[in-house]
């Protein structure tokens, strides 16, 4: 058994998903469901005996502690996390407490079960942190891709948080032993994706007759990782990577965001044309960009090839296509999931733009 926490959320709920179907092994799902934690991602586990979903936040120790002294995982996968720039930019608070605050606290009870357990457990046990390219900063157009050797320059209050985080699992390994592991992924991107990130958001408002907001001039590049290929890598990594390493999981597929529009319009053209016979992309609005935008992010995905023989199974194209059609085709999840407090994030970000 294993502790997964954020197990509702976007990546999370995927991983749990990928991993009852991978590795049969029965999952402890620890969630806050907060604006992004979405019971309906799970709707498909109902009932599943194997997963077990607890409503609570990491930072509640006496309630982490009780999960793994009753339920002894070999492993906790941290996936908890506020991880969105424009909220963190709004809000900063919610993401110190959550990924910093909130990670300390896991990380104090994981070490306190840990350090109780017998030898052989002991031994086998992981603490798997995922975190973000973000917390490496921005790259110039001709620099190389981000490797784990990269040093943390983070721009965001998300990525900071992001950062002082992956310190502390640093920190708790070389003070106390712990056996961490820890990722840093490029942007995912899949089903159950919240509509108010990049993708989805194109997709939502391109169906709905609403205005494609692109920030600034739209050449931001990013390198793009279908989230199913993200969850193999975890699985990968988990059970081969080396205790105290970091591994970086990017999809070899840099891509401006404009482009990105582009190729989800062309594809919704395909797929779903306008009723008018018109193309998506007369929908596309140019706004202000936002503060402190990163110009570039890769992931040098070199060393987890190398050392543990994962690499991407999809493409872009590939990966997108299925993107757009998963979207089609669950038109439902995506009503359910924009709610009130969503509109008034989208009015407030792209004001005038929510519709």
């Amino acid at each position: 058994m294993i502790l997964v926490t954020g197990g509702a959320g976007f990546i999370g709920a995927n991983f749990v998903l990928d991993w009852l179907e991978q590795a049969g092994e029965s999952v402890i799902n620890l969630d806050k469901l907060t604006y992004a934690g979405n019971p309906d991602n799970l709707a498909s586990l109902k009932d599943d005996t194997r997963h077990i979903f607890v409503h609570g936040d990491i930072g509640d120790t006496d309630l982490v502690e009780k999960l793994l002294g009753e339920h002894r995982p070999r492993a906790v996968v941290n996936f908890a996390a506020e991880s969105h720039v424009d909220r963190s930019i709004h809000g900063p608070e919610d993401f110190i407490q959550t990924n910093v605050v909130g990670t300390f606290h896991l990380l104090q009870a994981v070490r306190d079960y840990c350090s109780g357990l017998a030898h052989p457990e002991r031994s086998a046990f992981r603490f798997l942190h995922v975190s973000t390219d973000e917390v490496y900063g921005s790259l110039g157009a001709k620099d190389a891709a981000f490797r784990e050797t990269n040093r943390y320059e983070p721009n965001s209050p998300y990525s900071a948080s992001k950062a002082a985080s992956d310190h502390l699992v640093r920190a708790y390994h070389h003070t106390y032993g712990l056996p961490v592991l820890t990722t840093n992924c490029s942007n995912n991107y899949g089903p159950f994706h919240f509509p108010e990130k990049l993708i989805p958001l194109m997709i939502v408002n391109a169906l709905a007759g609403k205005p494609l907001p692109v920030y600034g001039d739209g050449r931001q590049i990013r390198d793009w990782l279908y989230v199913k290929d993200h969850c193999s890598a975890i699985r990968t990594v988990l059970a081969k990577g080396r205790v105290g390493e970091v591994y970086n999981i990017g999809g070899w597929n840099e891509k401006a965001n404009i482009d990105i529009v582009h190729t989800v319009c062309a594809l919704l053209d395909e797929l779903s044309p306008r009723s008018d016979g018109k193309p998506y992309r007369e929908q596309i609005n140019f706004v202000a960009d936002r503060p402190g935008h990163d110009r570039r992010y890769a992931i040098d995905a070199g060393k987890i090839e190398h050392e543990l023989g994962w690499k991407p199974a999809e493409t872009f194209e590939t990966g997108i296509r299925k993107t757009v059609r998963w979207y089609l085709e669950n038109r439902d999840w995506v009503s359910n999931v924009q709610s009130g407090a969503y509109r008034q994030w989208m009015e407030k970000n792209y004001v005038g733009l929510a519709g």
